[in-house]
């Protein structure tokens, strides 16, 4: 595969900055990606949705009062936000001239795990998301102290039950197991004493804030320190153990390059992570120029968001919608803003099983042979919260190759711009679709071309990046 490929779909969705890596070089490319500026204005969807305490108990006092058809509109309106919230996020991501910001956000989304489904807002989890890319390329101690606060994380993790007298370890577990050191880097005592400090700390207008006669004002002992911590005081002291830098090292190693990182990558860009202040922004680029300089396609399988981004963009499927996307991914087991637990997505291996590989080939038979899914079915998802039957609507696909070439010529501009290596099996499989009497400028060669197309969206080495 040609690198500039590889690593468009690595930093991106598809190999759409392919041409802009090329022409850049990728340390130029990383800093223009990270400079870029972005919308930040309230979705017209949620205008209009609860937004302070006093917004969502007045729709609370409202639901209560309403007679059963009222309820249920309102159930519906909020499904279908949910729904809403989740094409707004994949149009950024199919849509943006430079997606890595989004990608990074798909990266911290599925590190500080927080899903509609549990916390029961719309506008908290659109917070939650709008401050992960707010942050994306900032400093990770400071994200951490921000993304602990949200009303959307006290709620997921059921801090709004932790109180003096009542102690909930959940937010407190998590911090330190999830978010930050790692199991075997700290001690159940620091649980407990750490779940103390966060008492009281609940629900707020823009932020979670603590309440006065549910906090702990006692002293705590945190990793060997004692005083009276809040949540601030927490991450300082977590960020200054040993460990800090080597989980989420490994993390960003595993979602942008490698399924299996080596230990010896971990610890080396995590000491120049501790070195450079827990500064995302400079770890990225030092490990994305190095990294680029190896030879290491292939080393991790691709997860649904980029199969099917990189899928519909090679097709030029304009027509495909975002919802079609929501629906893939919920089949994946990939659904944005609702995963499975706390722990986000495992990806890797996970990304292949023999039901997502069976469901991978048949959504490209679907688009290779222009066809999809129909408009009404979601609309019916969005306003039921239901899967009906699926219907078939016809769409315009094509696949770009040189109109000069001969099959060879074909196959291997279709190979280097999607495949990570092609034995000579492969070739010869190839060669079978795309005879040595092909004619580029026939009027069948575009559909010869989408049968080759659709048979290497099938190989397992298209799964890889």
């Amino acid at each position: 595969m040609n690198k500039s490929n590889l690593w468009s779909l690595r930093l991106g969705f598809s190999g759409k900055q392919a041409a802009t890596i090329e022409q850049l070089g990728i340390e130029n490319f990383l800093k223009k990606s990270m400079s870029a500026t972005f919308p930040k204005e309230l979705p017209e969807f949620l205008k209009d949705e609860p937004k302070t305490i006093a917004d969502l108990r007045e729709a609370r006092q409202k639901i209560k009062v309403a007679d059963s058809e009222e309820q249920k509109k309102f159930l519906k309106k909020q499904i279908r936000n949910s729904v809403e919230l989740k094409k707004w996020w994949i149009n950024r991501i199919r849509t943006e001239e430079l997606p890595l910001r989004e990608k990074m956000v798909c990266f911290w989304h599925n590190h500080f795990v927080s899903t509609t489904q549990k916390v029961k807002s719309n506008f908290w989890v659109y917070q939650h998301n709008a401050l992960l890319r707010e942050n994306a390329f900032g400093n990770f101690k400071e994200l951490t102290k921000s993304i602990i606060k949200t009303n959307a994380m006290v709620r997921y993790l059921d801090n709004i039950d932790n109180k003096k007298d009542k102690i909930n370890e959940n937010l407190s577990r998590e911090l330190l197991e999830l978010f930050t050191l790692g199991i075997g880097n700290y001690t159940e005592n620091d649980i407990k004493e750490g779940a103390r400090a966060l008492a009281g700390l609940g629900l707020g207008e823009n932020q979670a804030t603590y309440r006065r006669f549910a906090e702990d004002n006692s002293n705590k002992t945190y990793f060997g320190k004692t005083g009276n911590w809040k949540a601030d005081d927490l991450v300082d002291i977590i960020f200054e153990q040993k460990s800090i830098p080597y989980l989420i090292t490994r993390k960003l190693l595993k979602w942008f390059i490698y399924d299996n990182p080596s230990e010896e990558l971990v610890v080396y860009y995590g000491d120049f992570f501790r070195k450079e202040n827990f500064e995302i922004q400079p770890l990225l680029i030092k490990i994305f120029t190095e990294e680029y300089a190896k030879n290491n396609a292939g080393s991790k399988i691709k997860d649904p968001l980029v199969y099917l981004v990189q899928l519909t963009d090679e097709l030029h499927a304009s027509d495909i919608r975002d919802a079609m996307i929501v629906f893939f991914l919920v089949q994946q087991g990939m659904d944005l803003l609702n995963q499975p637990n706390v722990k986000g997505w495992d990806g890797g291996n996970s990304w292949l099983t023999s039901q997502i590989y069976l469901q991978r080939n048949n959504v490209s038979d679907l688009l290779c042979s222009g066809r999809n899914i129909n408009r009404k079915m979601f609309n019916k998802i969005a306003e039921e919260g239901e899967q009906p039957e699926m219907a078939l609507e016809t769409i315009k696909v094509k696949v770009d190759f040189n109109k000069k070439g001969n099959n060879k010529a074909i196959i291997a501009e279709l190979s280097n711009r999607l495949l990570f290596q092609v034995d000579e099996s492969m070739q010869k499989d190839m060669e079978n679709l795309l005879k040595y009497d092909f004619d580029a400028e026939k009027d069948n060669a575009q559909n010869a071309v989408l049968r080759l197309f659709n048979y290497i969206t099938k190989t397992p080495e298209y799964q890889l990046i």
